[in-house]
């Protein structure tokens, strides 16, 4: 799971908010001002972010657990007990930074295990976000194992003071030789101290669809489908869902092909990448009465 798309497709929702608002189309909903617009932008990226990260996190860990149960340097025996070793999460320590505190139960070679990465009451990590809280991490077997499952649970989990909900499960659908993995948020809620939040559910299955034959990264291509939506208490609702999945290459910066349908609330637009898996910069915003090429971010 090296493609990351969500912060590409929060910009686009900017984008679709902005120029949607301003179309006129069959819609009776009151138009979400350009504002507005940017701020559920803003806001829906924040999650997408963070909710990501999790998932970067939970891969970490297991990568450590992983490469740990073959590497007998990095694992501490007492007696005829194999222990994982204080430096075995050595990975997802430099991602995090200095304060964090991580541990394993049980503290052996053995499934299933929880991983707690405790921040206490506030660590500054090296992305410079303050986070509080902690993130436990339960895999039923090593991640990279056909069939494990990784369900992330959130314990009053703060980032620079918004207040992350819900429970992630991802889980390893890998099979025949293809790398595929799912992931799904449940009771997801993003609160920040001024009493605006959201809350939010969604799920994306991710499949790399080439270059699983090489040990290099950069022929890799992922297709990437989601189906998201948020909730404010104010009435609206954005979903986002793929009509064709999201081909995005490792080697290009940009989605390459597909097409993402966005509604908020009864208004409906699209974001067509093309058919031709192209690598550039361009896509088609298509709403009821028209279209619009775009340039992406």
């Amino acid at each position: 799971m090296k493609c990351r798309i969500s912060a590409a497709i929060a910009m686009l929702l900017l984008m679709a908010l902005s120029m949607g608002s301003c179309k006129k189309d069959d819609s009776t909903q009151t138009p979400v001002s350009d504002m507005e617009a940017q701020t559920i932008s803003q806001e829906d990226a924040t999650a997408e972010g963070e909710y990501d990260d999790v998932t970067e996190m939970g891969l970490a860990a297991g990568a450590d657990l992983q490469s740990g149960a073959v590497d007998n340097g990095r694992i501490a025996t007492d007696g005829n007990t194999a222990r994982i070793r204080i430096d075995l999460f050595v990975n997802l320590a430099l991602k995090l930074g200095p304060g964090v505190i991580i541990t394993a139960e049980p503290n052996d070679t053995t499934f299933p295990k929880t991983v707690t990465v405790n921040y206490g009451d506030g660590t500054v990590c090296r992305d410079g976000k303050v986070r509080k809280g902690k993130v436990i991490l339960n895999f039923s077997a090593p991640i990279r194992k056909p069939g494990a499952v990784l369900t992330v649970t959130l314990q009053d989990y703060y980032v620079n003071k918004a207040h992350i909900e819900g429970v992630k499960t991802i889980t390893n659908l890998t099979a025949n030789g293809t790398v595929k993995y799912s992931v799904n948020i449940a009771g997801g809620k993003v609160t920040w101290p001024n009493g605006r939040g959201f809350t939010y559910v969604g799920t994306k299955t991710v499949t790399q669809i080439d270059g699983a034959a090489t040990a290099t990264c950069s022929d890799d291509v992922y297709s990437t489908e989601v189906n998201t939506t948020i909730k404010y208490a104010n009435g609206i609702t954005v979903t986002k869902s793929t009509e064709s999945p999201l081909i995005k290459p490792v080697a290009c910066q940009w989605i390459a092909k597909g097409k993402l349908k966005i509604t908020i609330n009864n208004r409906v637009l699209y974001v067509d990448f093309g058919t031709t898996g192209d690598c550039d910069n361009s896509a088609l915003l298509i709403w009821a009465n028209g279209q619009v090429e775009i340039t992406l971010p």
